[in-house]
């Protein structure tokens, strides 16, 4: 048996030890918690690789491994991308006379160094450039890239007191922890897991509904069975930042709906997924630990929770709109056909332009925002 399936049948056993010290049941988001960023056992927390164009092979018992990676993001995609964000980000470092980013959940680095790269381009100056990811693993990888900015950059584990400056968000809440909400027969449940009967020597999870007084933001019409996620995490973190910033902006990018959109009548098995080897299946019960657990974002429940603790909706699209505002069409004119394909995924309104949003939201900023000055939906939240 391998280290890695060591390590899942590690994380396995905690989280059964967890369902049985809890009287028998946990809620999805503490399961999907513990999956995601157990330490040095969940997806976020292991060795296991994540990030990149090539896909993973079989471990030994025919499962998918990331031996190569599961996903790719918009920054291993194309450099075009990070390019293109560093024009919105060096505006608001201007327009607010700041010089600081942040970044969550950064992934390979790859982001953190087209935005450097571009900002030294257009001559402005970033004194810090702050990386927030609690993945020793993805530290290391971010190190190795970003290994040229020497002293710019660095690595936190929580926010200030206070900050300045511009925070970057790119795919970090659709990996917060939900809740999952099922009507069933016109009840409304709490879906939650449990231990499954199971012969084998290893435990296996299965899926229970508790009565609970939780309800979605909106009612959802119909009498027909329903499941579907409510984020109290990720709007605890935005309320966290807007506690914390104290003049510019944060710029989210994520895959998700506006509240009237994601509560739809037809949207009626949620939107939990998961991810391996690129490849997509809805059960995050299994390969636990070994594969991405992700739901799409309320972006309206977003703009609400920041809006609620005092920052100001900048503005909403989607990411094609963004990206073109932010002059993407020209970098994408001056390069060659294969790397033009590649960015034009990024557009694409059946690739990521469209299905991928972009919500500014901020203190302190003197003037509209360029990623919003065409396709501005901040009226749809």
């Amino acid at each position: 048996m391998s280290n890695a399936d060591v390590s899942a049948a590690s994380l396995v056993r905690i989280i059964a030890d967890a369902i049985a010290q809890q009287g028998g049941w946990v809620g999805f988001d503490h399961f999907m918690a513990q999956a995601l960023y157990a330490p040095g056992l969940g997806y976020y927390a292991n060795n296991l690789p994540k990030f990149g164009a090539m896909p993973g092979g079989l471990r030994t018992d025919g499962q998918l491994r990331g031996v190569g990676s599961d996903f790719v993001t918009a920054p291993e995609l194309s450099p075009l991308f990070g390019l293109t964000l560093a024009r919105q980000v060096a505006q608001i470092l201007q327009a607010t006379g700041t010089d600081e980013v942040w970044e969550f959940g950064a992934g390979t680095g790859a982001l953190a160094a087209q935005v450097l790269s571009a900002l030294a381009d257009m001559g402005v100056a970033v004194r810090r450039y702050t990386i927030v990811d609690l993945s020793g693993s993805l530290q290391q990888r971010q190190r190795e890239t970003l290994a040229r900015f020497g002293a710019q950059v660095h690595w936190a584990t929580e926010l200030p007191a206070k900050l300045r400056g511009v925070v970057l968000g790119n795919e970090v809440l659709d990996a917060m922890p939900v809740q999952l909400l099922a009507r069933v027969q016109g009840q409304w449940y709490e879906r939650g897991v449990v231990l499954a009967p199971s012969d084998a020597a290893a435990p296996a999870f299965a899926w229970a509904d508790r009565p609970t007084e939780l309800r979605p933001p909106l009612d959802v019409d119909g009498a027909h069975d329903y499941l579907t996620e409510i984020h109290p995490q990720g709007e605890a973190f935005v309320r966290t930042l807007a506690d914390k910033l104290e003049l510019g902006a944060a710029l989210l990018l994520d895959y998700g709906f506006p509240e009237a959109e994601y509560y739809h009548p037809q949207r009626h098995m949620g939107t939990v997924m998961c991810h391996q080897g690129h490849r997509s299946d809805p059960d995050p019960l299994t390969g636990v630990g070994d594969k991405d657990i992700t739901a799409h974002v309320n972006f309206t429940g977003v703009a609400l929770a920041a809006q609620d603790a005092g920052l100001d909706v900048l503005g909403y699209t989607n990411q094609g709109h963004f990206l073109f505002n932010c002059g993407l069409a020209p970098l994408m004119e001056a390069v060659d056909l294969p790397r033009r394909a590649a960015a034009a995924k990024l557009v694409n309104e059946h690739e990521m332009g469209e299905i991928f949003k972009v919500l500014a939201i901020g203190r302190g900023v003197p003037q509209p925002l360029l990623g919003f000055a065409m396709g501005d939906r901040t009226h749809r939240l």
